[in-house]
Formats: C-alpha cells, structure tokens, sequence
C-alpha cells in the first residue's frame, strides 16, 4: 500500500515542479537570455574552432540554472531560502573545483601544501632546520633559498606535492601525470603558510585524507580538497542565510559572487575567511533584533570574531560591532562582558600576530631581501607626507582596482594578478552588486548608531589590511600594495547595514530578480573559464 502513496506523492512533487516551471518562465528565459549575451561576449577564435567543450558546458548550465530557478521558486519563502543557497552553492562550486587548471587559484600551491601537512595530523607545520627566514632573512638571495630547501630545510610533505607544483595553472589535458597514483614519501617544500590557524585547513584535509585513504590518482588530491572546502563554505553561508532575519538576499548576493565562488571552490584558507566573514555578519544582524542579548550569545560572536581575526588578523575589528547593537538589547550586566570579551578577543589577536609574523617568514617571502616592516615604518615616520599619499592612494586608484576586481581571476603565467578583458561582465556585475547592497529595498529601519558602526569597522578593517600590506608586501619608500577584492568580500556584507534603506520596490518581486542574476553571474564564471582554458 505504501508503494502506492509514495507514487501519489512523487506524482505529486511532478505536478508541483511542472506547474512552478510554467510560472517561473519569465524568469528563467532572462538567465537562458543573459548567459547566452555574455557567453557570446567571452567566445575567441580558438573556441570557435574546437568548440565541442564550450557548447556542451553551456546547454548543462542552461539546464542547471533552469533547475536551480526552479527550484528557488518552489522554496520561495525567506525560511528556506537557506536550503537554495547550500544546493546551488554546491551546484556551480564543484563544476568550478573541475573546471579551473591545476592550482591556478592565488597561492593554491602553498594552501594545498598547508593542508596535506593538516591531513598528516600536522596542527602546527615545522620548519626543519635552521631559522633562514628570520636570522639570514637580510644576508640571502632567493637562490641561495632555494638550496637550502635541496639540503632539506623546509616542511616535510608528501613527494606527490611537487607534482603540482611542477603543473601549475595548466588543465589535466596538458599534463601526462595526473593519472599517477599518490606518493607519499617525503618531499621537503618551502612555503606552507606555517602562520595560518590549523582549522582554515581541516575541510581541505578531510577532502585529501580520503584521496589518500582510498589511493586515487594524484589530481584527486586537489579535487577532494577543493570540494570538501566548498562542501564546509556551503554550510557556513547556508547558516548564515538561516539565522539572520533580515538581508538574506543581499548576503547570499556577496556570498556568490563570481571572485568568492572561484576562491571558495578552491583549497585556499579564503574559503574559511568568507564563509565564517558572513556567519559574522549574518549573526550581528541577529544580535541587533534580539530583543535580549545572553553572555551566551555574546560568547559565541566573540568565539566568531576570533576565529575569522586569527585567519585575517585586520578581522579582530569584527569584536567592535558588539559596541554598536542598540543599547536595549543588553542588560547592564552583559554590557560589561562586552567590554571584557573585546579586551580578551584583543590580547589574544596580539598575541597572535608575535607568532604569525615571523613564520611569515618561512616562505618563499623570506627572499625578498628589500621587504622590511620596521624599514618602512621608519621610513613613514620620517617621510609624514607619504602618510597622506598612502590615504589618498587607497581610497582612489587602489579602491578602484577592488571594485573592478568582482571578476578578476588569477593567472601566474600571465602576470602576478592577471585581469582579463571581461569589461562587459564586469560592468553588468558592478551594476547588479551596486543595486543589492545600496539600493535594497527594505523597510526595516536600523538605528544610526549601528549603521556608523558598521561603517567605522568597515573602514577600519579596509585601511589596517591596506596598512599590513604596506608594510608586509611593499618595498621599503614604496606603495605597491598588492590588494585584491578578495580580501574584503565580507565587508560587503556590511554595506546594506550602514546604506539608507529604500522602499521604491516590493522586497518580494526584488529577490526574485536577484537570485536569477546570481545565478547567472555563477553560470557566467564557469562558461569564461572554459572559452580561456580550454
């Protein structure tokens, strides 16, 4: 009898799912007609002429953006919108952990290598032999680096490691060796970003823990640890999406953006920064609408906060927003714990930062003999009006490259941070990101109190990461900062909080437009990879 029900009720959920795709018609034909403009917009000669991939990864992802369209509409309620996003998170992510070249994400090499070591139970990489990265840091050229690694001075990883660091940025086609089975034998590499907290690296870990567990070929290594990292990002953002009651759409806006899908479908400790960057900012909301703050409430945004600030230390400030939640919220008590939780959140970030400083060192960076903190600070001091043109630079040409950096993709063959012509994507994208996060229809009015703490944070986090690369990544009397969009995705987060809130549009009827667009910008990124690599 029960065969029959559950025939009646698959019947059903066909009925469902037909009638939800007549209805959402309108809606998926503008996804079927905007990806089929930028993909025109994205196509070379070389495509042209072997274009078997292109055309068949273009009719999956008209299927798949239909379906996820659907599927949005049949779970149209702001309860479940929590769902729609880990699905299609999910969805596009892993195509993109396939599709992108071998380590071709910013440093994927060196997180890659980071995570093996987390797989080996390794918490806290060691440098083997003598300290080159602090004590000869000024005496050594990077060649001279390089043969102190061949006399095995470095982080013992697994022989297999150098395969990808022989394959870099190139597609499984160009290369004879993914197919080789995993060596674990020990291989000695330079770069393991020893400074990086352990539990960045555990979803990537999991992911190359069973490679090894169930002896894949060696790409699998990669393509584990790239999933099992998104699989976690997913879950996060999915989270976030759950607990905060207001801005749900603008979140999941930020969350899959073109850039954070690319980093988030990688092995790098990004993925974490994002994704805990959100919960972060998901949870202040929810703070700022609970009518009654506990010590346990404020305990677990302190626990957040930390955990995002030991990942990117300029993150720390995410604690200050405990300062700007409406006074009411809080009984005189757990005001002080406020206080106390910024106080040990604080102390514990600068401690920190005495130990992740000079395991920066242990890398690759460690040869670049005209990069010195204290030279530049001492440089800054005696030089105040290069104070000012450090202000003016990040808040004009710098900011510049951020924004039109939404959809701007590594490539080490071609330059440091390579950004491709995509100025027509681009463009549409900095349009549908400047609509969703300063113009968002709402009527739910946030105290101005919050708002410019929101904006104080915001700003704080901008010039202090701005700052640390100053002093990290410039050459002592110069700003070349080095800056990526990436650094700063969950501040955009925090824009629809601190912007005028507008009312000119039915929330509704908006969102509905929006998911279609973010899934699109989703679909957009993969049908560009595959024109350039392939």
């Amino acid at each position: 009898m029960w065969v029959f029900e559950l025939f009646e009720l698959n019947k059903d959920m066909i009925l469902k799912f037909k009638d939800t795709f007549v209805k959402s018609k309108k809606f998926w034909l503008i996804y079927l007609i905007f990806i089929s403009i930028t993909f025109l917009s994205v196509i070379s000669q070389k495509n042209l002429e072997h274009p078997k991939l292109e055309i068949i990864l273009f009719a999956f992802l008209a299927i798949l953006g239909v379906f996820c369209i659907v599927y949005y509409f049949l779970h149209d309620s702001d309860k479940e919108l929590f769902k729609v996003a880990f699905i299609i998170i999910l969805c596009f992510g892993i195509i993109c952990s396939f599709i992108v070249p071998i380590v071709d994400v910013s440093d994927e090499v060196e997180h890659l290598t980071r995570a093996e070591l987390t797989s080996q139970g390794v918490l806290i990489p060691h440098w083997t032999g003598d300290d080159i990265g602090i004590d000869r840091l000024y005496n050594h050229s990077e060649e001279e680096f390089s043969n102190e690694l061949n006399k095995g001075i470095g982080y013992e990883t697994i022989q297999s490691i150098d395969f990808f660091y022989k394959n870099r940025e190139v597609t499984i086609f160009d290369t004879n060796h993914d197919t080789d089975k995993i060596n674990t034998s020990i291989c000695i590499k330079g770069s393991a970003f020893e400074q990086n907290p352990f539990y960045g690296y555990l979803p990537q870990a999991i992911g190359i823990l069973i490679a090894k567990l169930l002896d894949l070929n060696v790409i699998w290594l990669l393509w584990l640890g790239r999933i099992c990292n998104l699989i976690c990002y997913a879950g996060l953002i999915s989270l976030a999406i759950k607990i905060t009651p207001k801005f749900k759409m603008p979140l999941l806006a930020v969350a899959c953006i073109p850039i954070t899908i690319y980093q988030a479908a990688s092995v790098s400790i990004d993925s974490m920064i994002f994704g805990l960057g959100i919960l972060a900012v998901a949870y202040f909301i929810h703070l700022c609408y609970l009518n009654d703050v506990s010590l346990k409430e404020i305990i677990l945004f302190s626990v957040l906060s930390l955990l995002l600030g030991l990942c990117k230390l300029p993150y720390l400030a995410f604690i200050f927003l405990l300062l700007f939640i409406p006074r009411k919220n809080f009984t005189k008590t757990n005001f002080y714990w406020v206080i106390l939780s910024i106080i040990v959140v604080g102390l514990i970030g600068i401690l920190y930062s005495k130990y992740s400083t000079p395991a920066l060192m242990h890398s690759w960076r460690s040869s670049y003999n005209y990069i010195n903190s204290t030279f530049q600070l001492n440089y800054l001091i005696n030089n105040p009006i290069q104070i000012i043109e450090f202000f003016k630079q990040i808040f004009t040409s710098d900011l510049g490259y951020v924004v039109n950096g939404v959809f701007n993709f590594f490539n080490g063959k071609l330059g440091a941070h390579y950004q491709d012509n995509y100025v027509f994507i681009t463009l549409c994208l900095q349009i549908f990101l400047a609509m969703i996060l300063f113009a968002y229809p709402s009527d739910d009015e946030i105290e101005p109190k919050t708002k410019i703490g929101a904006l104080i944070v915001l700003l704080i986090i901008y010039i202090g990461t701005c700052f640390i690369q100053l002093l990290t990544w410039s050459y002592v009397g110069e700003m070349r900062l080095g800056i990526s969009v990436r650094y700063f995705i969950p501040l955009f987060a925090l824009i629809p909080l601190i912007v005028p809130h507008w009312d000119y549009y039915p929330q509704e009827t908006f969102n509905k437009y929006v998911f279609v667009f973010i899934v699109a910008f989703m679909a957009t990124l993969l049908l560009s990879f595959v024109t350039k690599y392939y």
